[in-house]
């Protein structure tokens, strides 16, 4: 059992927790949620031995072996799957045992780090780590591929299946599902679902941890407050308590009646009936639960977008792919005024292929597009977040876009992202993702586009602005294509599925549920047979050109890139030479109590700037990797 008893934590000046309670018993799955900044991530830490209480007493069993997924970036030379192997260091002390037992030729040595293997289920380590990376996306292909050729989203993979690997009594995963898609986060579900230990999971993906967790830990005011259930169940105890509460009576009522207006407005307007049966379950308890974010601080709505008459985008009988690489074949996709797909398939299939030619980025092999009359696209994507301008405010940023505007209009319209006074003003090269993502967001409405195209809009969002954006996107009058694994959205949001699949765009008939059945027969069939490829006749000039191009865009992103790892070296450097300094006992003294003010002051300051550049190197190698 694990117990925290009134615990102070604080981070600098900040205090995150006080007089926190909180028990563990052995086996359970626990949800641990709350606003960016409460202090989630410092709990962990806290519970690994990273830092210490200020205050209280916490108890861990001396005996239990605690896994965890590690945020840094991994960096390594060695394979893919030597990596998640090296989650399980008895496993490699018995190996390395065997080792000299053979060399010595030790055979009664031998025989007994066998019998250790054996029970360390050692024989099937290599069987079961590539098991891992199969779930996690990765291809057969490039388990043998070293760590440092991958991006830095597929780092962060491999970082979980390093964790999931590790024996463990405790596992601790921070936002698991951040760089996942549908399908990967759909397979780590289920294995979690049969995980045996004792579970405690951040994350800001309802539908996963409404799955995964049966009890819910709410960072609140410094408290840990617990409800027992999954994310619906407390949605709906702080709902009514919330309800009780008449200061926020009135803007309950208000977003009340917004849900209520979406349902008269959908209910019958699903295109399948499957998905429409599903689709008035979430909103019926969508409506139940609309109290529950009666106090969040994002409020916002798309305004009506300038009307357009037929199409606005119609693709017919295209190619699309990257130079003479063809990954999509007979596509034909027609985007009216209220459209609302979202797109599904496995990794790689080319959902983003057809975002990127749906938005011209991307040239079609062959085929035809055509653009409407009035076409205003609205297009979010991760690398876009390094479009913004670092050195200009959320508020800059708009008046850009319209200078006549006044700023009272402007901080009304940031405050529902919650960019409130000086906040609005900031610089905004020191915000974290989740700040950077809510700018480009507030850009994109701001421009009343008719037509959104949104890739993975969630990743870095809390769960508050999760549901503003669902709320908002449901009041949404254009057409609108979503990518997301994020389910909760994708249910609430969209009338239709497309399948990006096996070469071809087409439309799928069923619902999420149906998706996941395909897509375990799908993956049965694949771990077989490997898509072939067919070559197209090449025109060597052309791919000269293009290769060309191609370097030409890389260059910038891959001198950033270096630029960060060489800042990121420095950096932690620097932080070992602190460290250093605060292990001698000598400074805690009296005399030396400035040096140790200043000591402290310079590590808080040099850990937020390695995780700011850890940041930006991760969108970069995005960038980079949708350039491959």
């Amino acid at each position: 059992m694990i117990s925290l008893s009134n615990i102070e934590l604080r981070r600098g000046i900040k205090l995150l927790l006080q007089d926190a309670e909180l028990v563990v018993h052995p086996g359970q799955h626990i949800g641990i949620i709350g606003a960016n900044g409460t202090g989630k991530s410092s709990l962990f830490k806290l519970l690994l031995g990273q830092i210490a209480a200020d205050a209280g007493e916490l108890f861990i069993p001396k005996d239990w072996c605690i896994a965890h997924m590690a945020q840094e970036l991994a960096r390594s030379e060695r394979s893919a799957v030597d990596y998640v192997l090296d989650g399980d260091p008895e496993l490699r002390k018995i190996e390395a045992a065997i080792e000299k037992a053979l060399a010595d030729e030790d055979h009664d040595r031998l025989a007994i780090e066998y019998e250790k293997m054996d029970t360390a289920n050692g024989f099937d380590a290599q069987s079961r780590a590539e098991q891992l990376l199969h779930g996690l996306g990765f291809h057969q292909s490039e388990v043998g591929r070293p760590v440092n050729s991958f991006s830095g989203g597929w780092r962060i993979r491999l970082n979980l299946a390093q964790s999931l690997m590790s024996p463990s009594n405790l596992l601790l995963l921070d936002e698991p599902t951040n760089h996942l898609d549908l399908d990967a986060t759909l397979w780590l579900e289920n294995w979690l679902k049969s995980y045996a230990g004792t579970l405690l999971i951040i994350s800001h993906d309802r539908d996963f941890i409404d799955n995964v967790v049966e009890r819910i830990v709410h960072v609140e005011h410094q408290k840990t407050n617990c409800y027992t259930g999954n994310y619906s169940t407390f949605e709906r105890v702080r709902s009514e308590r919330l309800a009780l509460q008449q200061a926020s009576f009135e803007k309950q009522q208000k977003r009340r009646k917004d849900v209520e207006a979406f349902v008269a407005r959908f209910r019958y307007k699903a295109s399948k009936a499957k998905q429409a049966q599903s689709r008035l379950k979430e909103l019926q308890r969508m409506e139940d639960s609309a109290p529950a974010h009666v106090d969040s601080p994002f409020y916002f709505n798309f305004p009506a977008p300038k009307k357009a008459n037929g199409a606005l985008v119609n693709i017919s009988q295209a190619e699309l792919g990257y130079g003479d690489k063809t990954i999509l074949s007979h596509v034909n996709v027609d985007l009216h005024p209220g459209t609302r797909i979202g797109l599904l398939g496995p990794n790689g299939a080319g959902k983003s292929t057809l975002i990127n030619s749906l938005t011209g980025d991307l040239n079609l092999i062959n085929g035809v597009r055509v653009y409407g009359e009035n076409l205003k696209v609205g297009y979010f994507a991760q690398h876009q977040l390094e479009v913004l301008d670092l050195q200009a405010s959320p508020f800059l940023h708009i008046q850009r876009i319209s200078p006549t505007a006044t700023d009272q209009q402007i901080r009304n319209f940031l405050g529902g992202f919650d960019f409130h006074n000086d906040k609005a003003l900031d610089p905004i090269k020191d915000f974290s993702g989740g700040e950077k993502a809510r700018v480009a967001l507030a850009i994109i409405v701001w421009q009343k586009p008719n037509l959104l195209l949104l890739d993975e809009p969630t990743n870095h969002l809390d769960l508050e602005m999760r549901h503003a954006l669902t709320m908002a996107l449901q009041g949404y009058e254009g057409a609108l294509v979503v990518i997301s694994h994020d389910r909760h959205l994708l249910r609430n949001t969209v009338d239709e599925f497309y399948l990006v699949a096996e070469g071809s765009v087409r439309e799928f008939d069923g619902d999420l549920n149906d998706y996941q059945k395909w897509l375990k027969n799908y993956s049965r069939v694949t771990e077989i047979v490997a898509p072939v490829e067919v070559a197209r006749p090449v025109d060597k000039k052309l791919s000269r050109q293009e290769s060309a191009e191609k370097r030409k865009k890389r260059e910038p992103i891959t001198k950033e890139i270096k630029k960060i790892e060489t800042k990121i070296e420095k950096l932690q450097k620097t932080n070992t030479e602190v460290e250093a300094l605060l292990a001698d006992a000598d400074i805690y003294s009296d005399d030396n109590k400035i040096q140790l003010k200043d000591l402290l002051a310079q590590q808080a300051e040099i850990k937020k700037e390695l995780a700011d550049s850890e940041e930006q190197w991760l969108d970069f190698q995005d960038r980079l990797e949708k350039l491959v």
